[in-house]
């Protein structure tokens, strides 16, 4: 298991060396001048070279991308073009508010989903069924930021009830959640009706009812636990997929958070905070994966013994191969 989480940890580099060129020809070759967003309109031409020179921006591509890899293998993300502090600093200020929003709507995507598959699968083509799936397919259609609006212009602006921007307490969060979770919740729904549906029609669940057992038992201890493999493989993929719609619906809120950062820096061609930011999220994306995999193996006894297995065979062949000469 340690080898396969060091191989899993060497691809991951290479992957991340691939994300910086791509974000990084993308800014590069994206038309607007940073400089002369700083300096304004009425800065004069001299101003605006002075400032690109300073700032480096007149080197090759290739000047610049090894320098900025240069300064990445040093912890240096770079400074913002805007008010010139490091762009580690402002990162590790508003990435906590991301993820925090982000576990958040998880948390809810999975005490609303899993419930609600589970009974859809044991309560099939029932009326309960009926709706949860109807209901699923809505959440799946609608896109957050546009429930994310339809929340606020009910809740904030007609009825008063809810805070429409910023994250200041408990209420700040009803809304962001919900519109950020309602495709991880029909998603998370959708998978576990499916996975329990197949596994609650094999033959050892057949077994334990017959032998006696209850029928929550037979749910929840012997059904869903064979069951949850591919609902974990959807539960990781939501996660990343409420990092990124943290980023449009940040915005919308005026929540505090890396997608609302990124979103301003786009604007602004702060090229140095979108670049970090980007790193940062692809970072999260991989190592969410691995845990994912490793996940795998907690769950499942049968994928713990698969790498035994693995290991037995290659230790064998290794005693075989040193064994080969001295018969020979």
């Amino acid at each position: 298991m340690l080898r396969y989480i060091v191989k899993r940890i060497l691809i991951t580099i290479p992957v991340l060396l691939g994300v910086t060129f791509i974000i990084f020809a993308m800014m590069f070759f994206t038309p607007g001048d940073p400089a002369q967003l700083m300096l304004g309109d009425f800065a004069t031409q001299e101003e605006v070279i002075a400032l690109r020179a300073e700032m480096g921006l007149d080197d090759p591509f290739f000047t610049q991308y090894f320098r900025y890899l240069k300064g990445l293998f040093r912890g240096d993300l770079g400074t913002s073009f805007t008010n010139g502090l490091p762009v580690l600093t402002e990162i590790q200020n508003r990435l906590p508010v991301t993820i925090k929003l982000s576990v958040f709507c998880m948390i809810f995507a999975m005490l609303i989903g899993i419930p609600f598959g589970i009974l859809s699968a044991v309560r099939q083509y029932s009326f309960l069924d009926n709706i949860a799936m109807v209901l699923a397919l809505l959440g799946i259609s609608m896109p957050n930021f546009w429930l994310a609006l339809i929340l606020i212009l009910f809740f904030s602006v007609s009825l008063g009830l809810l805070p429409a921007s910023g994250l200041y307490g408990a209420l700040y969060y009803i809304m962001p959640v919900i519109s950020i979770s309602a495709v991880s919740i029909a998603t998370i729904t959708r998978m576990t009706r499916s996975s329990m549906l197949e596994v609650i029609r094999q033959d050892y669940i057949r077994t334990a009812r017959a032998k006696g057992k209850s029928e929550t038992s037979i749910i929840f201890k012997h059904a869903l636990k064979n069951a949850l493999i591919p609902i974990i493989t959807v539960i990781g993929i939501q996660f990343a997929s409420a990092l990124s719609g943290a980023v449009v619906n940040e915005q919308i809120f005026a929540i505090p958070g890396l997608g609302k950062l990124m979103v301003d820096a786009i604007k602004a061609r702060n090229y140095p905070i979108i670049r970090g930011g980007v790193l940062v999220i692809a970072f999260m994306f991989s190592f969410l994966n691995l845990f994912i995999d490793l996940l795998y193996a907690f769950v499942d006894p049968r994928i713990r013994s698969l790498y035994a297995r693995r290991r037995e065979h290659k230790t064998s062949l290794t005693e075989t191969e040193k064994e080969a000469p001295n018969n020979a």
